[in-house]
């Protein structure tokens, strides 16, 4: 019905509409276009904690949410101009049958773009670049991965918090160099983030990411660096710096694929970046760090065989703080096999199982949850569709 909405659209304006596969697109007279495309997805998953008496089944998003996307391009002395919405939801009601509190729309794009032979400026509300790639080369952003709340209404964490910090849709103003060179860099000034007390921003976050992509005969490379600083301050205006790294390489020989990935930093969280266990006693920064280690086949150009393993460890902040050590406070890991088939081109079949290991040091289990509470380790088996337009 959208899809014949927009055709409509595109004859009551007098352009030319064209339907692909994988998305629509409309000419219009002015020389402008304009792209409609995205996903929808659905999973049956079903996990069973350590207790033994927490068991659940759900129907719902995985990692990846629907998508709507709606794009607008054009150019104007000599500048390439763009414009893009990226509406988000999922399909689950939180466990609320009778209504749909969960199922909300999660605006997660809003940007323009300007661009040239000089690369690009980008300014909106987009992913975030520190730990961008290292989502974006998770095999689990096809599937579910770590559940979260068996129950939530939002997405599946797949290796969120496993692996890598969420590097979230934030408001940015970002330069990223010409893609079409085998080396890129982007930087930008990103809305900083307030946490543990630390409520004043007086400047925004810098975030960077550099990228190097190389083929040689049916080997293709890719290796990525990432960094982001922010300083905050609270109503004594006492300040904290948060600082993280990551690094990353992608190898593809031919059909097979080989992941491997971490990320350190201090006073940046873990799971989603400047969460409250950032600091200890209100102002001790925290270290954290982890990796993931993702291998993969590919047979016949339609299934895909992946296995992965991945981490998250959380650090004391020192013997001035509560923690009273830099040992390691817990780490949390999940271990991942996947089947990915390609139906269709545009049909996607996924099954998953994941064994989530929650490990603690003592009752200090602030890492995944809260003071004194037992860390759940947790089975995981889910399957189900993606189909993207």
């Amino acid at each position: 019905m959208k899809r014949l909405t927009l055709l409509l659209l595109g004859l009551a304006l007098g352009v030319t509409a064209t339907a692909k596969a994988q998305g629509l697109t409309m000419q219009m007279s002015n020389g402008w276009s304009f792209a409609f495309s995205g996903n929808v997805n659905a999973f049956w998953v079903f996990s069973s904690d350590s207790t033994k008496a927490s068991k659940n089944s759900s129907v719902r998003t995985g990692l990846l949410p629907a998508f709507a996307t709606f794009e607008a391009r054009g150019k104007e002395s000599g500048m390439n101009l763009g414009i893009h919405f990226g509406f988000a939801p999922q399909i689950q009601n939180a466990g609320n049958a009778h209504d749909q509190f969960g199922a909300n729309i999660d605006m997660r794009q809003v940007y323009l773009t300007i661009g040239g032979q000089w690369g690009q400026i980008l300014a909106g509300r987009e992913l975030a670049l520190f730990q961008r790639q290292n989502i974006l080369s998770d095999m689990t952003l096809f599937g579910v991965g770590a559940v979260g709340d068996p129950q939530g209404g939002g997405t599946t964490l797949g290796r969120i918090g496993y692996g890598y910090i969420y590097p979230n849709f934030n408001a940015q103003v970002t330069y990223s160099s010409n893609p079409k060179n085998p080396a890129q860099l982007s930087i930008g000034l990103f809305q900083p983030s307030v946490f543990g007390g630390f409520g004043v921003t007086k400047i925004p976050r810098l975030e960077a990411e550099g990228t190097w992509h190389q083929t040689q005969g049916k080997t293709k490379y890719m290796v990525w660096v990432g960094g982001e600083w922010q300083t905050t301050s609270n109503a004594a205006d006492s300040s904290v710096s948060s600082v993280g790294g990551t690094a990353g390489v992608k190898v593809d020989l031919q059909d097979l694929s080989v992941v491997v990935n971490g990320y350190v930093g201090s006073g940046i969280g873990t799971t989603f970046g400047f969460s409250p266990d950032a600091v200890a006693n209100g102002t001790n920064k925290r270290k954290s760090d982890g990796g993931i280690v993702q291998v993969s086949y590919t047979a016949n150009k339609k299934t895909t065989v992946g296995a992965s393993w991945g981490f998250s460890r959380l650090k004391g902040a020192g013997t001035t703080s509560t923690d009273g050590t830099d040992a390691p406070l817990g780490q949390v890991s999940l271990y991942t096999v996947g089947v990915y088939h390609q139906w269709t081109k545009s049909l996607k079949l996924v099954f998953e199982g994941s064994r989530e290991i929650n490990a603690h040091i003592g009752t200090s289990a602030i890492l995944r949850g809260a003071v004194g509470v037992p860390p759940l380790n947790r089975t995981l088996l889910s399957g189900g569709f993606m189909l993207f337009f």
